[in-house]
Order: structure tokens, then sequence, then C-alpha cells
């Protein structure tokens, strides 16, 4: 396993790093700069399309290992046995990673445009809508022990779109929407290398290797983006970002065989942030006759800060947040029906807690 965690994390957060001081130089004289506006909280010019390191971190390390992969092939000689075991599985899977893949290269390029040029937001949500209907179509779906595809179908696309924009709508701090992407996806990591697949008693190792792939990349950007901020993800990185967890959900199983139905929510409690923080955003926009698709400063960060909390101290308790929530996603396989609603209690209650506070701040 520690091959595994080492082979993932490492290599994509070098090559993240690396790219994001290249696109730090390079995105300003590229008109790739994010300027400061009525509802941005930076002051000064900031160089954006940061996904692009993102998103080179994530493929990169994997195109270098497929070439690999391709020119020895499975039978090559290896020192570690755990590597060499799963040559064989790794090769059969890497066709399914390629489309996947692809389908980010293709949000992230519209996020790419989008940070350049600005697009219409239904331009913008037809694309994300279209991506996600394609991978549902090539099998990526939520099961729901549902015998309903087209029930299933819908919200798997409900989903993955959901989850794009809900990463979008969280980047409005340095450092908050790569750094909860890495808690929630490094949880979920966790959780795969502990549940195994239906019918198998071997952990999910390749969901596993993906989520802890994206966890590199989004630490090797954060060297850039953690506060005070040099660069920016961009729509470039948060659509990107929002699809490959949205895609490494679905390609998981949850539960099935030994675990029990309930587990199914893990992702629930993994990503409960970013879903609070969207639900809440749409709220408050609609309720004020506002247009949900148009930015604004009402996010769960902002909130915070309107609490009294600078900036930094606002992004580091939405971490905590998240890692509050997130910590029962490794524990739902394990538990029984009344364990399963404690934790689902405690989702619950932390959320009303934060509710509760911000309502304080809004009353001021």
């Amino acid at each position: 396993m520690s091959w595994l965690i080492a082979g993932a994390l490492v290599p994509s957060f070098v090559v993240a790093w690396a790219a994001g001081g290249v696109v730090r130089a390079v995105a300003p004289r590229l008109g790739l700069v994010d300027r400061p506006g009525e509802r941005k909280i930076h002051h000064r010019p900031m160089p954006t399309a940061g996904g692009l390191a993102i998103w080179l971190g994530v493929v990169g390390p994997l195109a270098a290992g497929q070439i690999v992969l391709t020119v020895l092939g499975t039978d090559m000689a290896w020192p570690c046995e755990f590597v060499r075991v799963h040559l064989p599985g790794l090769a059969a899977q890497s066709g399914r990673l390629w489309i996947l893949l692809a389908g980010g290269t293709v949000l992230a390029a519209l996020g790419l445009v989008d940070d350049r040029r600005g697009l219409d937001w239904r331009v913008r949500l037809a694309v994300q809508t279209a991506v996600a209907v394609a991978m549902v179509a090539l099998g990526w779906r939520l099961s729901l022990f549902l015998d309903v595809p087209w029930f299933t179908g819908l919200l798997s696309v409900l989903w993955i779109v959901g989850l794009i924009n809900s990463f979008n709508m969280l980047d409005n701090m340095d450092g908050l929407s790569a750094g909860v992407a890495a808690i929630a996806a490094g949880i979920l990591a966790v959780v795969m290398l502990t549940v195994p697949e239906t019918g198998g008693a071997e952990p999910q190792w390749f969901v596993a290797g993906l989520l802890l792939v994206l966890v590199g990349a989004l630490a090797g950007f954060l060297a850039h983006n953690f506060t005070p901020a040099r660069l920016f993800m961009g729509d470039t990185g948060s659509y990107l970002v929002g699809y490959l967890v949205a895609m490494a959900t679905l390609s998981a199983t949850f539960a099935g065989g030994e675990a029990p139905p309930y587990a199914i929510l893990a992702p629930l409690c993994a990503l409960a942030v970013p879903l609070y923080d969207t639900a809440t955003v749409v709220f408050l926009r609609l309720r004020s006759g506002r247009s949900p698709f148009v930015g604004d400063k009402s996010h769960f960060s902002h909130r915070l800060v309107d609490l009294g909390m600078s900036k930094a101290q606002a992004v580091l308790t939405i971490y905590l947040t998240t890692a509050t929530c997130g910590l029962g996603a490794l524990v739902l396989h394990q538990v029984n029906a009344l364990g399963a609603c404690v934790v689902g209690l405690t989702v619950v209650c932390v959320l009303a807690l934060v509710g509760i506070l911000e309502t304080t701040g809004r009353g001021r």
C-alpha cells in the first residue's frame, strides 16, 4: 500500500508544483489574469488558470505510467510484488481511465476559455451537461440499488454537473476550493482502501490511486494558492476538480457485499461542505430575487468573514468543517444502522451549527 500512496502522491505533487510556477509566469502574457472587481476579494491582478497545473499534475504522471506499461508490458520485472501483481488489472482499466480523463480535459478546456474570455452561463452549463451525459452513457452512474436506469442516469448527470459547479462556487478565497477538494478526496481514498469491491476481498486500488493522484496535484497547486495566493485555479481548475471527484465517486463501490446499504452515503459526508455552500448560496440568491448563476459574496466563506474572521481563519474553519463531516465516511461501512444514524445526525448538527453562526453574522 505504501507503494501506491507514494507513487500516486509524490509525482503528481512535483509536476503540479513545477507547472504552477510556469503558469504563474506565462498566464499574464496570455491574458489569463483575474482582475479585482465588485465581487472579488483580492486587490491586485492575479494569474489564473492554475487549473492547468492541476490537470498536468493528474494527467502527466498517469501518461508516463501508461507509456511505461505499454512499452514494457504487464510482464515487466518490478522490485515490488504489489505493483507487479496489479499490472494486468491496471492495463485492463487504462482504457476507461483515459475516457474519464478525456471528459476532464474537455471541461478544463472549457474553463480555460471561460477564464480568458468569459462565457455565458448557459454555454458553460450546456457543455458540462453534455460531458456528464456522455460519461453516464458510457457506464458511469449511481446504482442506489434501483433498477430504474432513466432515474439513476438522471441523478448521475445531476451529481456530476452539481459537483462541477459546487467546487466552482467554492473557489472564492485563497486555498479554499483546492484545500476542501484535497481533504474530501483524501478521505474518499481512505474509504476506497478499506472498503472492498462487491464480492471481492481486495481494496479498490484503482479508484483510490486516482483520488491520491488528485490529492497530490491539489497539494502541489496549493503551494501557489494558499494564502497569500500567487495563483488562482480559475474555472480551468474548479471544473476539472469537481468533475474528477464526481467521477471517482461514480467509479467506486461504497455498499454491497459485506458493506451495508447505507455506506453509499459516504460521499455525502465527505462532500457535505461544498454541497452545503452551493445549496445555501442558491437559496440566498433566489430569496433576494437574483439569478443563482451570477456571482456575489453570499458564500460560506464570505459569511464567516462577516462574523469577524480573517480570510485565512475562514478557510481553515471550512477545512475543519470538511474534515469533521468527512470523518463519518470512514466508519459508515463498519457501523450498524444506529451508528449510521449517529453519523448522519452529526453531519447535520455540524452544518446546522454553522448555519446558526452565519445567521448571527448576517443579522449584525
